[in-house]
């Protein structure tokens, strides 16, 4: 524990610096929530379809110096524009997560959604008995992609649940319980020290390959001079 010091939580995943996950302070929320950033380097990137995509200039018929295709054959619209099939639905975001129970720890815990905060670092819950869960990334239960939740670690006077993250041993299984009732398990992979400056942010906030659960804090050493711990601590988890 560290007396002077105020509480702590995730290291910045500051976008413009390429830090990462992001300061280890339980200070209050900034102003509203700014749009997800476009083009990250290390930080959370927006999901498909939240940024507008633009509409492509009509071309001025007048100026034009060709006709327009004609529809191609069969099909009743002009040839080279996609089409999308008229049965395409648009499925359903699955259920956000609301709790979080690691077997053999203190972790057990509220899940609330959470975006992006003034600083461009993700959104960290205040209270120590809850922790967020990135809701413009891959949600537990996806086909795809890191569902990412993060806590802080400790407070200024006392040693709080996410602390023992580190002690989690590979093969323990735990669970993320969902909005709609239903519970996901998910085997622990690795849990490990990663320092701050190295930590790749574009690989923990990834929206391809295999579907994990990324859990993390703060950890390793305690920095006075920066008033911060040196390390994050990622765990790692596969659906069962």
């Amino acid at each position: 524990m560290h007396p002077s010091r105020m509480a702590t939580g995730l290291a910045a995943l500051s976008i413009a610096t390429a830090a990462v996950l992001g300061g280890c302070s339980t200070s209050s929320a900034g102003p509203a929530e700014p749009a997800p950033p476009a083009a990250p380097l290390l930080a959370p990137t927006p999901p498909p379809g939240t940024v507008p995509v633009p509409e492509p200039p009509v071309p001025d018929a007048a100026a034009s110096p060709t006709a327009a295709p004609p529809p191609a054959a069969g099909t009743g619209v002009a040839a080279g524009i996609p089409v999308r099939p008229a049965d395409a639905a648009v499925q359903p975001p699955p259920p956000a997560p609301v709790s979080l129970d690691v077997p053999g720890t203190d972790i057990s815990v509220r899940v609330v959604d959470v975006g992006i905060a003034g600083n461009d670092a993700m959104e960290i819950p205040d209270s120590f008995w809850e922790a967020g869960w990135y809701r413009f990334g891959p949600a537990p239960g996806a086909d795809a992609g890191h569902a990412v939740i993060a806590a802080h670690v400790d407070s200024q006077t006392e040693v709080m649940p996410f602390a023992r993250l580190k002690d989690v041993d590979p093969g323990t299984v735990l669970t993320v319980g969902l909005a709609d009732g239903s519970m996901l398990q998910y085997r622990v992979d690795d849990v490990r020290n990663v320092p701050k400056a190295t930590l790749d942010g574009s690989d923990v906030f990834r929206r391809d390959g295999p579907h994990r659960l990324k859990i993390i804090t703060c950890g390793g050493e305690w920095l006075l001079d920066k008033g911060d711990y040196e390390d994050n601590v990622v765990l790692t988890a596969s659906p069962l």
